[in-house]
């Protein structure tokens, strides 16, 4: 199960900035994993159990595999369902830049509230989407994924005292633009954020 998420990934390397502002090495075309859906079932009911241990009534990811696998992961839990969009890119040179809002038409005021997305690793999503849940007065309780992409999302769950949720794992290094060593090679910059 935790392989079966991998296993329909694609992973590119190159030199990469991505919605936090950070820059990495590793692109992943996580699309692939909502080709078909059926495949990702055992991989969905293994976090939906995992989630189930924190007493979630509303399950809630950013657009666009975020959502898909929120939505996935609530089917499962017989929870409510919700979505973030973005509202703003991110700023060149900024970290954790992006903006999410949360639809009006999702009333989440006092209800506990799991923020699920498909791959985190900077976190830049999934901030932002406990940001817009904050502001409208929900009670967040745990972050999950299918796959976490080094350790910004345990410092993330850590900072804001929740529970965290990953199917699998993989080490991955992030760095802010002015450190990295890609930059100071003149290595070019795919921007990812648009």
């Amino acid at each position: 199960m935790r392989d079966e998420p991998l296993s329909m990934i694609g992973a590119r390397r190159g030199h990469f900035r991505l919605e936090s502002g950070h820059h990495g090495d590793l692109w992943l075309e996580v699309d692939a994993l909502f080709r078909r859906p059926a495949r990702l079932r055992p991989a969905i009911g293994s976090l939906a159990r995992r989630l189930a241990a924190h007493d979630v009534e509303v399950v809630c990811g950013p657009l666009s595999g975020g959502a898909f696998v929120a939505q996935m992961v609530a089917l499962e839990l017989d929870a409510e369902f919700c979505y973030t969009e973005r509202i703003a890119v991110p700023q060149a040179g900024a970290l954790y830049s992006a903006r999410y809002r949360l639809p009006p038409e999702f009333a989440v005021n006092g209800r506990r509230v799991a923020v699920v997305d498909d791959v985190i690793n900077a976190g830049s999503a999934v901030r932002a989407t406990l940001s817009a849940l904050h502001d409208a007065q929900a009670v967040p309780m745990a972050i999950g994924a299918l796959l976490m992409l080094g350790r910004n999302a345990a410092t993330l769950a850590k900072d804001h005292g929740l529970a965290l949720e990953a199917v699998a794992d993989l080490d991955n290094t992030l760095w802010p633009p002015q450190n990295y060593p890609l930059c100071a090679t003149g290595t070019p910059l795919e921007d990812l954020i648009a």
